[in-house]
């Protein structure tokens, strides 16, 4: 439970850099995925999650 805890703050770490940094940029980036399709935001999540996986998997090998 503690290495969730630590990747769970990270993630929020690495998300709030990116709004304290360039909140235009981000702003754009949502408007941008408000008008992708739905198929291209599933392959996209699914792509993500799996390398977040495999990443998990090397490191912890």
């Amino acid at each position: 439970m503690t290495d969730f805890a630590v990747a769970l703050g990270l993630a929020l770490v690495l998300e709030g850099a990116l709004y304290a940094l360039a909140p235009d940029t981000m702003k754009a980036m949502m408007r941008k995925v408000l008008d992708a399709p739905d198929q291209t935001l599933r392959l996209t999540g699914l792509v993500a999650a799996g390398a977040g996986v495999f990443l998990v998997w090397i490191v912890r090998g």
